[in-house]
């Protein structure tokens, strides 16, 4: 690896505006926004990862009265659909009760405390609990209660079922607890102006896949904030991003990253250029782009490395050395070669070498993404820049909420895993685009994986399972590191780091709110 220091605040390499300059299409002036995050490392404490405490203050202050993404309009269609949503130890029942309306109430019997629904479903009349048989009708109010007579005191009119407050963007439906919140378009501020390209509302839930994972959600969130990590996660992508020229800034209660494609990594820089490697085949034989190594795949947990000097080992999926002479090698690249595959991927050639040229290469990149796109929006592609296509241009909605920009299916949210702050979940999500003419698609079911699950289970996620496992790698060891840190606290970077920073700021004015 190489230092990619300037002498400036960032990376060698071109900048993403040059990269904007060079587009063989027009670019929207939103791209070129600069807002970055005022400069100042942010320390952040270590037991805000795993105390119990902190974790309670985050139900008082945060979960409790901020907007965060439920759930979508398609996962509740039709009158009488409901989806359970829950956050730590909370839990509602977003129910569609009018054609066009949606409501959301706390999940709980006001008889005794029952869970009203224990998970989505369909076409309900009323809301009745299954110990008792309580019911109420799909506004919130009181239907009917057994032997009424015996409940004396009770006032009809005082026991309707107590609601949260809704607001919808995008086909999303949020939620906030806190009735004297203000309104969800206060909370998104402009966040529409990034998406007239291809709204959300013009999507589909195309597929929608949770893993439980063995780490604070905060822990999840910030791996998936930042392309900091790319050149030691992800060595795989070196020669397509440019990680360390990736452009962050900050607008109200939502941050934005965008990392360019086509142009590749400034840690490549001055890096000796081992010769193109024969028969190189995508998932099972590379060469690692910075040590010049060869990985090949064995068998299924079982990888051999060789160095340009000749050296060899053998190592499992996770990097453990098995036989040879060799020591440490690269964990990450051991999974893409010795992990489980996706079907059908183990044969598949490595891409060809493309144009050196970065405007010509992210040109010939999005020509097809184009073409595959024109079925959906017809001719108003041929206006759309090349980096819209084929950028990744990631956004951070305080909390937990991240959809990706332009024409990006990918939509995330992080959430804690009922109260254990060891634990979270991670929802990938796929919104296409509707083709022009046709039916809205049912959405997707959500596909649930266990902490122990490989993510190349969720085939429907294509690549992007491949590097979720390298991802996701490192994340129980985080959450082990935190807490054996003889340091106090953890430090973020000024910039590669600003949406990380960002989030910490804004939680830190949500604990001190009275």
């Amino acid at each position: 690896m190489t230092e990619t220091r300037t002498g400036t605040a960032r990376s060698a390499g071109l900048p993403y505006a040059k990269l904007l300059d060079q587009d063989s299409h027009p670019v929207r002036d939103i791209l070129r926004a600069e807002s970055p995050l005022p400069p100042g490392a942010t320390r952040v404490p270590v037991e805000r990862y795993f105390s119990r405490e902190f974790h309670e203050l985050e139900v008082e202050k945060l979960w409790k009265r901020v907007w965060q993404m439920a759930c979508h309009e398609d996962d509740i269609p039709d009158v009488g659909d409901y989806h359970v949503y829950e956050i730590a130890s909370l839990s509602f029942l977003v129910v569609r009760s009018a054609p066009d309306e949606i409501r959301a109430f706390y999940n709980a019997c006001l008889h005794r405390g029952r869970l009203l629904r224990d998970c989505d479903g369909k076409w309900a009349r009323e809301l009745r609990c299954p110990f008792h048989g309580w019911s109420w009708n799909l506004d919130g109010s009181l239907k009917e209660i057994p032997c009424e007579w015996d409940f004396p005191s009770l006032v009809r009119g005082d026991h309707a079922l107590p609601e949260a407050k809704v607001g919808r963007w995008g086909g999303f439906v949020f939620i906030n607890p806190d009735e004297n919140a203000a309104p969800l378009e206060d909370h998104l501020g402009d966040l529409s102006a990034h998406f007239t390209l291809l709204p959300y509302e013009e999507r589909y839930k195309q597929a929608h896949v949770a893993k439980v994972l063995r780490c604070n959600w905060k822990v999840a969130q910030e791996a998936f904030s930042e392309a900091y990590h790319v050149v030691a996660t992800h060595p795989t992508i070196l020669g397509d991003l440019g990680d360390a020229n990736s452009k962050y800034d900050v607008f109200g209660n939502y941050s934005r990253a965008i990392s360019p494609n086509g142009t590749e990594s400034p840690h490549l820089d001055g890096v000796p250029r081992a010769e193109r490697l024969e028969d190189a085949r995508f998932y099972t034989r590379l060469r690692h782009p910075l040590s010049g190594a060869v990985y090949e795949r064995i068998e299924e947990g079982r990888v051999r490395v060789t160095t340009r000097d000749g050296r060899s080992g053998v190592f499992d999926d996770t990097g453990r050395r098995l036989e040879g002479d060799l020591g440490q090698v690269d964990p990450n690249m051991c999974d893409w070669i010795g992990g489980r595959q996706l079907p059908g991927t183990e044969t598949l050639p490595a891409p060809p070498e493309p144009p050196s040229a970065p405007a010509e290469r992210r040109a010939a990149m999005a020509a097809p993404i184009r073409e595959s796109l024109r079925k959906a929006l017809g001719d108003r592609v041929d206006g759309v820049s090349d980096a819209e296509l084929i950028d990744q241009i990631f956004f951070t909605v305080f909390p937990n909420f991240h959809p990706w920009g332009s024409f990006n299916r990918i939509v995330y949210r992080f959430r804690p895993l009922g109260d254990d702050p060891d634990q979270c979940i991670h929802e990938c999500m796929y919104f296409a685009p509707v083709p022009e003419g046709q039916e809205r698609p049912p959405a997707a079911p959500v596909h649930w994986l266990g902490p122990d699950d490989d993510w190349v289970d969720a085939p429907e996620l294509g690549i992007l399972a491949k590097v979720f496992n390298q991802d996701v790698y490192n994340l129980p060891r985080v959450q082990k590191g935190l807490k054996t840190m003889k340091q106090p606290h953890v430090v973020f970077g000024e910039y590669g780091e600003s949406k990380i920073r960002h989030f910490h700021q804004l939680l830190e004015e949500w604990l001190e709110k009275p």
